[in-house]
């Protein structure tokens, strides 16, 4: 049973910002160990309590109360049997004597297989270790062994009175040997020793100091070579298309002052003939409003985590700060979603208002809810800590339900009651022009994959390293680069957008609304792809649940995506589309 202590999951979650309380200990004063989870090695977000083991255990199970993102990052910490007192050493205690059955015998061997590793908690310290080994030998016949790590050294490096780094050691005795053969029941002994030493790194530097030394291994290294090479590309990129459109408008400008000035004007042609028809509404003005609501909302989200984390807000001993802030974020920014949506559904002449604000409030909130149950329902099939406690479930839906939905209807209000009129600079006539038929290279669908290629181009290398951190066991900590890359890759999805709208209008066919959201946001497309190509050859996840999890949220972290970046393509189209045709004289 999960502790879920929902004052202090508000006060981390409102006050983010403030740096945790630093932690100063006594002579003799009791250290806390906290038994987390386990679970294989090669499927990070498949864990287990670690009591579901059969393991050294107190007579009653103390929770720890846990914050929100502890919750969701599926942390279930409880009080442990080690009896660890500050800057006192200890030498081969007993921690228990445990007898095993049948059963939990092939549990435990099942889980050393499996390559089963721990996570502890001391002082918001995470430290891990596997549970066993597995070791083969004979060619033919083939022969493997089981052993169980049945020693536990805690190395504790402090600065004075303050506990900077903890590492935890599972080789300082030889294994027991839990072969097919062994004799049931099997006693096993559990002990461990404890070791203090002094460091000079300072508490506040702690959190570099536990990255650097972690128990998986680094692969992400700082790749700036990589990251000045997209900027380099990107930058190019963009040269390019606001050198030629600049030089193409020019021409198309000062050929339409000359035939002014002349007084015999030639036929139009290009963008200039669909004046009459391009500030036509596009339908479905809805959901139209409803997904440049959620995209802006979006916007705003990534841009206040960015900025929390470029603070140093999120670090490794803040445990699911990140997964906190992002659901907080989420509700209180429920009025920007409202807000566009409402102001850009009243520009519009929209007619069903009540309709758009509540398509708004739950264009996001159903299919993540949707994906969720799924995944939920597996979770807790497989009994793994990833399944959520129904107080965590209620608490949720109570944020949505008190602070996303008013505030979303809220922001509706506002954004109808201060919205002005669309001021389209050229008037629009009751019959819609002919199309004419475009060959397939400027077609919809190629449109798309230019529009949805390029800025997953700017950042495909950064991608790897966000998959390896959030399905892997990194630790993500170059948020100055992430930054950075955002920004490029708003950049990226401006330019070509409008580079793609101006040549969907020069080929006369004015239905850019609806186009301007599908080229930009067939981003997440490539997203997708990506993570399939990702899961099946840079990562070793395997399971119907881990494969479940996997594909089920990246899903929505791409319809996020196509939302976000759609947004971003469509106003920049509507402000490219306003200039230039506020600058000709129309009849």
């Amino acid at each position: 049973m999960v502790s879920f202590d929902l004052k202090s999951c508000l006060f981390l979650c409102l006050l983010v910002t403030i740096n945790a309380d630093e932690k100063k200990y006594s002579a003799n004063d009791k250290v806390i160990v906290y038994v987390n989870k386990v679970g294989p090695y090669s499927n990070p977000q498949e864990t287990y309590h670690y009591y579901s083991l059969p393991v050294c255990r107190p007579t009653k199970i103390v929770s720890k109360e846990l914050t929100l993102g502890e919750v969701l990052s599926g942390d279930r910490m409880a009080h442990s049997t080690y009896e660890i007192q500050f800057n006192e050493g200890i030498s081969n205690k007993q921690l228990c004597t445990l007898t095993l059955n049948n059963d939990e015998l092939n549990a435990l061997r099942l889980a050393i297989e499996e390559f089963y590793y721990f996570e502890f908690v001391v002082d918001d310290i995470p430290i891990r270790g596997f549970v066993g080994q597995v070791e083969e030998t004979n060619l033919f016949p083939h022969k493997h062994h089981i052993y169980v790590y049945t020693h536990h050294h805690f190395d504790f490096h402090v600065n004075n009175n303050q506990i900077v780094y903890v590492n935890i050691s599972t080789k300082e005795h030889p294994p027991t040997a839990l072969d097919e053969d062994s004799a049931t029941p099997l006693k096993i002994q559990y002990t461990y020793s404890v070791k203090w030493h002094q460091t000079e790194t300072s508490y506040k530097d702690r959190a570099k100091y536990i990255t650097n030394t972690g128990f998986f291994p680094e692969t992400l290294e700082i790749h700036w070579l990589s990251v000045i090479n997209s900027m380099v590309l990107v930058f190019l990129l963009i040269g390019f298309i606001v050198i030629i459109l600049s030089r193409i408008l020019k021409h198309d400008l000062n050929r339409n002052t000359d035939e002014d000035d002349d007084g015999s004007p030639e036929e139009e042609n290009g963008w200039k003939i669909v004046h009459t028809d391009v500030f036509r509404f596009p339908a479905h003005r809805e959901l139209f409003c409803s997904i440049l609501g959620v995209g802006s909302q979006f916007i705003s989200i990534f841009t206040g985590i960015l900025i929390f984390a470029v603070c140093g807000m999120f670090t490794v001993h803040r445990h699911g700060s990140l997964m906190a802030s992002g659901v907080m974020l989420y509700a209180f920014t429920s009025c920007v979603a409202g807000y566009m949506s409402g102001r850009m559904y009243r520009q519009l002449q929209g007619e069903h208002w009540t309709w758009n604000i509540i398509l708004t409030a739950n264009l996001f909130t159903i299919p993540f809810f949707v994906v969720w149950c799924i995944i939920n329902s597996f979770a807790w099939a497989y009994g793994t800590t990833q399944a959520l406690p129904y107080t965590t479930v209620l608490i949720l839906a109570f944020m949505w339900l008190f602070v996303g939905f008013p505030l979303t209807v809220l922001g509706g209000i506002f954004g109808k009651n201060w919205a002005g009129n669309f001021d389209a600079p050229c008037r629009t006539k009751n019959i819609s022009r002919e199309i004419p038929q475009v060959p397939w290279y400027r077609s919809s669908f190629a449109r798309m994959l230019i529009g949805g290629f390029l800025p997953f181009s700017a950042i495909s290398v950064e991608l790897y390293y966000i998959f390896s951190t959030f399905w892997g066991r990194e630790h993500y900590m170059l948020y100055g680069i992430l930054t950075i890359v955002f920004i490029i890759l708003l950049s990226v999805t401006a330019c070509i957008s409008i580079a793609l709208t101006y040549f969907q209008l020069a080929a006369e066919d004015y239905r850019w609304w609806w186009q301007s959201i599908l080229t930009s946001g067939s981003t997440g497309i490539f997203v997708f792809l990506y993570a399939v190509f990702f899961y099946f050859n840079r990562s070793k996840m395997r399971g119907t649940l881990q494969t479940l999890q996997f594909f089920g949220y990246t899903s929505i972290a791409c319809y996020v995506f196509f939302l976000m970046l759609g947004t971003i393509g469509f106003f920049s189209s509507l402000r490219f589309i306003r200039y230039i045709y506020v600058n000709i004289k129309m009849d």
